[in-house]
């Protein structure tokens, strides 16, 4: 296993300019339908529940949360995809309330969400990875859950998906101190599997899944 170690900014010198770019195609990056590790644990929260989708892209999982009676917030850097998933959600017959913004620019309101989805947000340097934990964990109501989901550094294996940097990549260990200290963590779980997620994310990855409730 090898890989660039990148600075403690960003790995994109514009990172808004850069997504943007990616999601400048007909299609959508990452597909239409949500995240396999999302919908297994989405029923964690009930219909009429307040949940964040941090960094949601073009809206694949959002929409979809929204599709199940939630009352969704979304955010992500890019203004291209955000607008591709005004647009998911209007073809879905579904309303969201979405923002362009980064996760230093998002308002994160205090104990305000019964639950967070957080699925690959793998381009959150450290230092912005434990700002954006910390502030997810504050965003939650007590009793309120957050599902997470990224990439093990072995991914840099098989390169399907996800930036190319171990720093970035997620442990059972990274997971436990960012964490346990405030939620109990109730799933936790490495695991293999072929992801089929647009061109985005397609084939063999490692992965790591966590669900974590707020005490």
């Amino acid at each position: 296993m090898s890989a660039a170690t990148p600075p403690e900014t960003s790995p994109f010198a514009d990172p808004a300019g850069t997504w943007n770019g990616r999601f400048s195609r007909p299609d959508y990056l990452f597909g239409t339908a949500p995240n396999e590790w999302l919908v297994e644990h989405a029923s964690v929260w009930q219909p009429g529940d307040r949940v964040l989708c941090v960094a949601d892209g073009e809206g694949r999982n959002s929409v979809w949360l929204a599709k199940r009676g939630l009352l969704i917030d979304a955010f992500d850097i890019s203004e291209v995809g955000v607008d591709k998933a005004r647009r998911l959600a209007a073809e879905q017959g579904v309303e969201v309330n979405f923002s362009v913004t980064d996760v230093d620019g998002f308002a994160w309101p205090r104990e305000a969400y019964d639950g967070v989805a957080a699925i690959f947000v793998q381009f959150a340097h450290p230092a912005l990875r434990e700002r954006m934990f910390n502030r997810i964990v504050q965003s939650l109501k007590l009793g309120g859950t957050l599902v997470l989901q990224g990439y093990t550094p072995h991914q840099l294996d098989y390169g399907t998906g996800g930036p190319p940097f171990a720093t970035h990549m997620y442990t059972r260990q990274l997971l436990r101190e960012a964490f346990e200290d405030e939620l109990e963590i109730t799933t936790l779980r490495e695991y293999d599997a072929v992801v089929n997620e647009g061109e985005g994310h397609s084939g063999r990855s490692a992965l790591i899944g966590m669900v974590g409730r707020r005490r």
